[in-house]
């Protein structure tokens, strides 16, 4: 009997699932769904990084796409034997004593402190340096030190505590918070028990402080140095982890009937996005696995002997079994990557949308074709009219940090910089220094990792820009100085839950087999270019000085 598995991954704009022939990894079906609310951007505020996700896109999304990706491929439900689910994180979200999502409650529909708190939602910058400052000054365990020795704003805690100083309505009706990976997996579960629910070891351990030495999440006499209801919301979380080899539950009947599906289907504890990729992309030791969308995830995995006691400093953590059980995943990452030229596409297309497209001298239809072209052609003339000028013609200079930054060393109070404009300055040349900036910002990654004695080996570069953008990836492998592998995979972190799926529901004895029969294979290599490699360098070292005087300004004003 055919086996077959289902990979659900979450992402920022939208949800896509695929189903997985379990024998070779070949995707018999896939459907993406766009969650409508938060194309509108309901609930968010980019002037004040805040963005939130209403629970309903993400149930509506599960439905429409699992129930598609079974009635394409035609599969016998029964021969469907498990499904996992990744998502962004930190993305936590408020539930109810019932384990409702806190939006779906009467009162609490439109108001933004009820929603999932979006990875990419800076709102809680203060909270996140009074995390900082008590870790380093109680006198107690330094929880921050197994994720990177700096605690962010896109994190858990960080993420609640702001939350609940804004509203207390919200804490008054919350009785837990759920990572979205952890959330999604249980409304599918026929195990409803929030107590004993399986939580993520990725999303606790990279995230949350939790840490087995230390007997989980960070201690209440820690929490209530910040907040007391940090402190009784701890009681109402976890103590144990687990990860997505592991069964989480099988398959409730009142979502087995809504997705065709069968009571016996396992579902596998949830992960995280990049994660999930890095496992899709075939991760291997001494390998950076690049998971590059509108940010960046950085995912390498080492044995507990090569890192040891040692504790990397600013990245996102190290965690055991968060990439593949019995090795430690180590993760960073910059907080934008594709956002850097989304943005500036945004900036660019601002006459067409508040002069042309609302102009009564074109039709609807001619409006609309304007528009589609414009959409399909911007950023790739752009990057052909980039790509085209020479290293020895003066481009500015940029940094990354349109969102702040991840890593190394988060702080998402910095904000980007442009230097080095003049008269002669056109809009591919600005396009260029973005396109450098995200890859000096890699290099910095890399260079840290390095630095603590993590080597690096290869790259291999999964998402859409990956395998959209030769431009963009032969920048980064003469930036890098290094031989960058593209995943094949469209789905790399979809697939990568595929996997995980495989594992827990018994196909494969270990994530490392089933990766390696049903892993990605590669399309493209790119590899550095010795004429080019010199010069990159030196504006590396322009990208530095420019870093530090934002930032040594930036902490003047703070």
């Amino acid at each position: 009997m055919k086996k077959y598995v289902i990979g659900l991954d979450y992402g920022s704009d939208s949800v896509r699932a695929v189903l997985i022939d379990t024998e070779n990894g070949a995707e018999l079906a896939s459907e993406v769904f766009w969650y409508p609310r938060w194309k509108e951007q309901k609930y968010c505020k980019p002037g004040i990084n805040q963005f939130r996700q209403h629970p309903l896109d993400h149930i509506e999304g599960l439905e429409h796409t699992i129930k598609a990706v079974v009635s394409q491929s035609g599969v016998n439900p029964e021969t469907v034997l498990g499904i996992c689910i990744d998502t962004t994180g930190s993305s936590p979200m408020p539930l109810t004593k019932d384990g409702t999502p806190l939006a779906l409650v009467e009162g609490f529909e439109e108001n933004p402190n009820a929603m999932m708190v979006l990875w990419k939602d800076h709102t809680a910058v203060k909270e996140a340096n009074e995390i900082n400052e008590l870790a380093r000054s109680w006198g107690g365990e330094d929880y921050t030190k197994f994720e990177g020795g700096i605690y962010s704003s896109e994190w858990f805690w960080a993420k609640i505590l702001h939350v609940a100083r804004e509203d207390k309505s919200v804490v008054e009706a919350t009785h837990t918070w759920m990572e979205h990976c952890d959330f999604i997996t249980y409304l599918l579960a026929d195990n409803k028990d929030l107590e004993t629910f399986k939580r993520s070891r990725c999303a606790a351990g990279h995230k949350a402080m939790w840490h087995e030495s230390w007997g989980g999440l960070p201690s209440q006499e820690f929490l209530s140095k910040l907040d007391p209801y940090l402190a009784s919301l701890r009681d109402k979380l976890y103590d144990e982890t687990y990860t997505s080899n592991e069964i989480a539950g099988h398959l409730n009947e009142e979502w087995a009937s809504k997705l065709g599906l069968t009571t016996n289907t396992v579902l596998a504890v949830g992960t995280f996005d990049a994660h999930a990729g890095a496992v899709g992309a075939k991760v291997d030791h001494h390998a950076l696995v690049r998971v590059m969308g509108t940010s960046t995830c950085d995912i390498m995995v080492s044995t507990h002997n090569a890192v040891g006691d040692k504790t990397v400093k600013g990245i996102c953590g190290q965690v055991d079994g968060s990439v593949i059980p019995g090795l430690m995943g180590l993760e960073a990452g910059q907080s934008a990557f594709g956002d850097v030229l989304a943005w500036f596409k945004n900036v660019l297309s601002w006459p067409l949308d508040h002069l042309v497209m609302k102009s009564s001298v074109l039709s609807d239809e001619q409006k609309k074709q304007l528009q589609e072209e414009v959409e399909a052609k911007l950023i790739r003339t752009l990057a052909e009219q980039a790509e085209a000028i020479p290293l020895s013609e003066v481009v500015p200079m940029a940094l990354d940090w349109v969102n702040g930054r991840r890593t190394p060393d988060a702080n998402q109070e910095l904000k980007s910089a442009i230097t080095g404009i003049s008269l002669g300055t056109k809009a591919p040349h600005i396009f260029k220094a973005l396109v450098n900036a995200i890859c000096f910002g890699s290099k910095m990654i890399v260079d840290r990792f390095e630095e603590e004695g993590v080597k690096i080996e290869s790259v291999i570069g999964i998402g859409g820009v990956a395998r959209k953008s030769p431009f963009i990836m032969q920048t980064l492998a003469n930036v890098l100085n290094m031989p960058i592998k593209v995943a094949e995979s469209d789905q790399a972190p979809a697939l990568g839950a595929a996997i995980y799926a495989a594992t827990a529901a018994g196909v494969y004895e270990s994530v490392i087999d089933a990766s390696k029969v049903m892993g990605s294979e590669f399309e493209a290599e790119y590899f550095p270019q010795a004429s080019q490699v010199e010069t990159y360098a030196k504006l590396m070292e322009s990208y530095k000085a420019l870093g530090q005087f934002v930032e040594e300004q930036t902490n003047k004003k703070a």
